[in-house]
Order: C-alpha cells, then sequence, then structure tokens
C-alpha cells in the first residue's frame, strides 16, 4: 500500500464534528508516510508517529473513526523515552495557540517528524512548505510569530531550544550575514515523502514481483 492509498482511506472517514477538513489532512499525511516508514524500516509505529500506541488509538477513534480497528491493534505498544523529541515537543506546547486540544497529540507527532531527515514539511507528509506555515500560525501562533525571517522551520525549533539554554548558532551580527545563510533560510523544496515513499513502494513492489 503506499503513503497516498492511505490517507485516502483514512480522509475517506473523516469526523467532521472532531475536526476540520485541514486538521484532518495534517494528522492524515502525518500517519499516512509514518506508517509506511515503519513497515519499511521494521520500526515501531509509536517511534514514528510520536504517540503511544494507546494515545494513536484514541486520536485515530476521534479523528478517522472506520480506522478504529486497525489501530486499536497496537494499542498496547509503549513509545520509548527520547530527550531531543521530548524538548522539542515541551517548547511546542509551551507556544500551543491554545485553539483545540488537538494540538497536544500533534505536538508530540511533529516533534518525532523532527528527527527524520528531510525539510519538516516533507517529514510530515505535507504537499508543500505553506502547509507547514499555516500549520505552524494555526496551532502554534506564539513561536510561529517569531520566526519572522522564514527561518527553515527545523532550524528555527532547535534555535529556539538552543536560545533558551542560553546559546545561539550563529555569532554573526545579523541573520544575512551569517556563514550558515542558505542553510537556515535557503529554499526549501523538493519533492512530497508522500510521493518518494510511493516510488519507493512501487520499486519494492516490482521487485518483488520479479524475484517470483
Amino acid at each position: 500500500m503506499t503513503p497516498s492509498a492511505v490517507y485516502a482511506w483514512l480522509m475517506s472517514g473523516a469526523n467532521g464534528s472532531a475536526c476540520d477538513g485541514f486538521d484532518a489532512h495534517v494528522i492524515a499525511s502525518i500517519l499516512s508516510v509514518a506508517l509506511i516508514e515503519a513497515r519499511q524500516e521494521a520500526a515501531p509505529v509509536s517511534e514514528r508517529v510520536g504517540l503511544s500506541g494507546s494515545d494513536l488509538a484514541r486520536l485515530t477513534g476521534e479523528l478517522f473513526p472506520h480506522a478504529a480497528g486497525n489501530f486499536a491493534r497496537i494499542s498496547d505498544e509503549a513509545l520509548a523515552a527520547d530527550d531531543e523529541r521530548e524538548q522539542v515537543r515541551d517548547l511546542l506546547l509551551v507556544n500551543r495557540t491554545g485553539a483545540t486540544e488537538i494540538e497536544i497529540p500533534l505536538a508530540s507527532m511533529l516533534a518525532a517528524r523532527a528527527m527524520r531527515p528531510d525539510h519538516l514539511w516533507q517529514d510530515l507528509g505535507l504537499r508543500n512548505r505553506r502547509e507547514l506555515g499555516w500549520l505552524m500560525s494555526r496551532h502554534f501562533e506564539p513561536i510561529a510569530a517569531r520566526n519572522t525571517s522564514d527561518m527553515k522551520w527545523k532550524k528555527f525549533l532547535y534555535r529556539q531550544l538552543c536560545e533558551a539554554e542560553g546559546f545561539t548558532l550563529c555569532t554573526a551580527p545579523s541573520c544575512a550575514e551569517c556563514q550558515d545563510f542558505d542553510a537556515c533560510f535557503g529554499a526549501e523544496d523538493g519533492e512530497s515523502r508522500m510521493a518518494t515513499l510511493r516510488r519507493d513502494v512501487d520499486r519494492t513492489g516490482a521487485s518483488a514481483i520479479a524475484a517470483e
């Protein structure tokens, strides 16, 4: 199954009374890439999603009730402790907009996906960086408002953590003069994780067929 197929399946039964369309889209996107990654890498689903099995089952039961039975199968899966992930999660929780309780599990999911290697919007399974900007402004407005120079989101989150501890990532008098300017502020284009994982799944499937 491809990430796009997982996403379509989840969205087909989204509970409109539990969240609006954009929030359902975000959660479904995260789950779609995280579930495929977990299967490909033989990793715990909780690690890739950022929620324990019971918390994930509860969230999906509310948002995607038709899929509740599928996620209930991993309800006893624990989430291993990770200091770095938990620091990012706590930073986001402190900077919640406070508009909805979905921000609590969402902070954990964003923190877990921030541990992945690509741009954050890609690791979340979103279509483009603009969607991530909407997400941050909507649910984590205090921290989003501080990203006035449009720094890459992973860089910005870690910069916030460092500054909270009294460190800075760049000693130049202005961001424009920093030698890491491109790494911190350059374009965040590229292919979505949905497309990348779909290609990987297609390639794996084709190889399996050829081997039979």
